[in-house]
């Protein structure tokens, strides 16, 4: 079936379903509640997920062949389970032991029994092929470190849609063109399907993610960096569309939230806090307490992916041993420029902010205007 025919099943799906599940969650007050970490000022939606998979699921469903179909098995099932771990934690808030555990049951389906796997480092330190248990591993630690690593970039409108859109799309042209017509499709599909999310999920959002979704989006995603590694390595060498650096190549896809999650890490520990402890150290909002709107960060970001793509893509015939130190050091070097320029933009916020006695007291007119707009259900205020 054509390609253009799998996106537009999958986006037309989300598009139609997307409002109806937003007013069952509206009636039924299944929301995010604003306060915390939350960013958010009003009660949203959240498990917009549950469209995502329903979307995938009935293109894949309709649109691909039966063999087709068997090849992906093992992957639709893994990703089945992440689909229901994060629509049970968004319900009721898994213990993370229990998250962990169906990410290693994905693992183990995808890794072992697909075989989608890192087989070797393709020439990078002088090694070719790894043995069975070492390659097992890493696989392991790469899907889940990277499906963890895209669940704390989902806290911005739009962010975690425009990522992961990028990438799928990206993906299903270089399956496509590298003859692995199967994820191409599947990848496609995953980008229609996120298409339709991102209409109602830019800024302001009407409907957000959720665990429902991110876990089994960010699962895919890692999954699919681990194919595709594999698959350039593996790529005979006058191939035209080989990437001699396999790794440096999925790095530069994943380098958004691969450098968060890392530099959150690293601020944590240096504070002498829990690495897992949530705060509001993300890039996101360090782009955000320099006056930027939701939409302007995630153009920022999205941007800074497209130039790491059109990086790989450029230095196609460069190897690892090249690639990878360059993307690290660009990603460093970025990231440490943003830094110094958004606290030096915070000062400057900060030293034209009026003095916290300075500040106008809120009337009460005021106050019942707030308190009306944040619990229009909830709170009702006599005029008297």
């Amino acid at each position: 079936m054509d390609f253009l025919v799998l996106f537009l099943i999958a986006l037309s799906v989300g598009l139609l379903a997307m409002p109806i599940l937003i007013r069952i969650f509206l009636r039924m007050r299944v929301t995010d509640s604003p306060g915390g970490r939350k960013i958010h000022k009003q009660h949203i939606p959240s498990m917009g997920g549950i469209v995502i998979y329903l979307s995938v699921l009935i293109a894949a469903l309709f649109a691909l062949f039966f063999s087709e179909m068997r090849q992906l098995n093992y992957f639709l099932v893994a990703f089945t389970l992440l689909f229901f771990t994060g629509l049970s934690d968004d319900l009721t808030e898994l213990r993370p032991i229990h998250k962990l555990l169906a990410q290693c049951i994905g693992c183990l389906l995808v890794v072992v029994y697909a075989d989608i796997r890192i087989t070797g480092l393709y020439g990078f330190m002088g090694i070719e092929v790894l043995p069975l248990a070492l390659s097992f591993a890493i696989s392991f630690l790469v899907i889940i470190s990277l499906t963890n690593a895209f669940n704390l970039i989902d806290g911005l409108d739009g962010l975690a849609g425009s990522i992961s859109l990028m990438n799928f799309t990206f993906l299903a042209w270089w399956f496509s063109v590298a003859g692995n017509e199967s994820f191409g499709k599947l990848a496609l599909i995953f980008s229609g399907a996120l298409l339709a999310f991102l209409v109602f999920n830019w800024q302001p959002a009407k409907i957000f993610m959720g665990d429902t979704g991110s876990l089994s989006v960010g699962f895919t995603l890692a999954v699919m960096c681990i194919l595709f590694i594999d698959s350039n390595g593996n790529l005979e060498a006058g191939h035209p569309w080989k990437l001699n650096a396999p790794i440096a190549s999925a790095l530069a896809l994943t380098i958004v939230p691969v450098y968060d999650t890392s530099r959150v890490f690293i601020r944590r520990i240096r504070r002498k806090k829990s690495p897992f402890e949530p705060d509001k150290s993300h890039v996101h909002h360090f782009l955000l307490r320099m006056g930027l709107s939701h939409a302007q960060v995630v153009l920022i970001l999205s941007a800074i992916k497209l130039l790491f793509i059109a990086l790989i893509i450029i230095s196609a015939p460069l190897s690892d041993t090249w690639m990878i130190p360059l993307v690290l050091g660009l990603s460093l070097l970025l990231g440490w420029r943003l830094d110094a320029y958004t606290l030096k933009r915070v000062k400057v916020l900060a030293k034209k902010a009026p003095p916290v006695l300075a500040r106008k007291p809120l009337t009460t007119n005021q106050i019942k205007k707030g308190l009306l707009e944040k619990f229009p259900e909830e709170i009702h205020i006599s005029d008297n």
